[in-house]
């Protein structure tokens, strides 16, 4: 396992190993007792999977609010995505910058996004498929977003945004000046 920092403290690229032969390949995409080794001490509880069926489909960015926080660790399984995070902890000296990596099926590589980051990532070939981890159960009432086209973020999607596929829910949330449920 190659663990990789990233301009954002706590963000980091995590590429697990990959054996291949003529039959395929085998990868243990998560194993807690080398993530301890790594100082990577994080006990995931729930696993979600998302397809995208088109180009430019923009999922975040998404956080959830104390008690239900999350760390997340995300992979692609199918296709290719650009994995943004967001600095969103007030007292952070990287406070509004972002990170953005490209997780693909063929790279292996995988994100880990800390509690205190919004996350959102936006799909580069049809028919993708995500799967992330997450060590907090999924909330509705600590469910929040920041939106994804927030100028004062710079985020370069590969996607004009006026084509964007997004959700009615990924539209509507605030910028980050305005978010009240930022992180300290």
């Amino acid at each position: 396992m190659i663990v990789e920092d990233t301009a954002l403290a706590g963000v980091k690229i995590v590429t697990p190993k990959k054996f291949g032969d003529e039959r395929g390949f085998f990868s243990e995409t998560h194993n807690q007792n080398k993530w301890d080794a790594h100082g990577l001490h994080y006990r995931f509880v729930q696993d979600n999977h998302s397809l995208s069926r088109e180009v430019g489909v923009i999922r975040g960015l998404h956080f959830q609010t104390a008690p239900f926080a999350q760390d997340k660790l995300v992979r692609v399984v199918r296709g290719r995505i650009l994995d943004v995070a967001v600095d969103i902890r007030r007292s952070s000296p990287t406070f509004g910058r972002h990170v953005a990596v490209e997780l693909s099926a063929e790279n292996w590589r995988q994100l880990l996004v800390p509690i205190g980051f919004a996350h959102a990532f936006c799909t580069l070939e049809p028919d993708t498929e995500v799967f992330y981890k997450v060590t907090n159960f999924y909330s509705g009432a600590n469910d929040r977003g920041l939106a994804f086209d927030d100028p004062d973020l710079g985020i370069d999607w590969p996607v004009a945004l006026e084509r964007a596929v997004l959700s009615d829910k990924d539209r509507r949330w605030p910028r980050l000046r305005d978010l009240a449920d930022a992180f300290d």
